[in-house]
């Protein structure tokens, strides 16, 4: 690879870095051909691009990007494939799901909206992250649950409530 492609591929890799949030680090050395196929299948359907990269060069690609990696950088040696995503949790649970049939990929680390995590011990927690439409999902439930409350309280001791009008009227005429 001459040095000038090498720029070009440190120039990409810091495009990418700068306009995702939610960032894997995974290690898929050993899947046969068959395997990584079906990874990479996996992945398109949840959303997920998956690439092989250079430490090398995704190191560069770190240190030239506006986000600050920290320990991220630490993991980056052996073979390493980046997993970028819009849902902070896709590329965990496509992660989990294949190890189910194989013991690979293992997952050296992630950042997902300025959290690092390092170490494959990570990925249950990381399973477990809500995507942004999730949370505001449950936020809406929440704001909605007690106004449902009171309205089905008001519906239900309606004719209650107009009955005990309909007393104190007739007992003050």
């Amino acid at each position: 690879m001459t040095r000038e492609e090498k720029s070009q591929v440190i120039e990409s890799l810091t495009a990418q870095l700068s306009e995702n949030t939610i960032i894997y680090l995974a290690d898929i050395s050993g899947l046969d051909a068959g395997s990584t196929t079906k990874l990479r299948r996996a992945c398109f359907k949840a959303g997920v691009s998956l690439n092989v990269v250079k430490n090398t060069l995704l190191s560069k690609a770190m240190e030239s990007s506006d986000k600050d990696f920290g320990k991220l950088t630490g993991v980056l040696k052996g073979n390493t494939s980046l997993m970028v995503s819009e849902t902070g949790n896709a590329p965990a649970k496509v992660i989990k799901e294949f190890r189910k049939k194989s013991d690979k990929p293992l997952l050296k680390g992630a950042f997902i909206e300025e959290a690092i995590y390092v170490g494959d011990e990570q990925l249950d927690k990381l399973v477990e992250i809500k995507s942004k439409e999730e949370v505001i999902g449950d936020i809406i439930g929440l704001l909605q649950s007690p106004a449902k409350n009171v309205i089905s309280a008001l519906k239900s001791g309606g004719s209650t409530i107009a009955g005990i009008v309909k007393t104190l009227s007739e007992k003050e005429g």
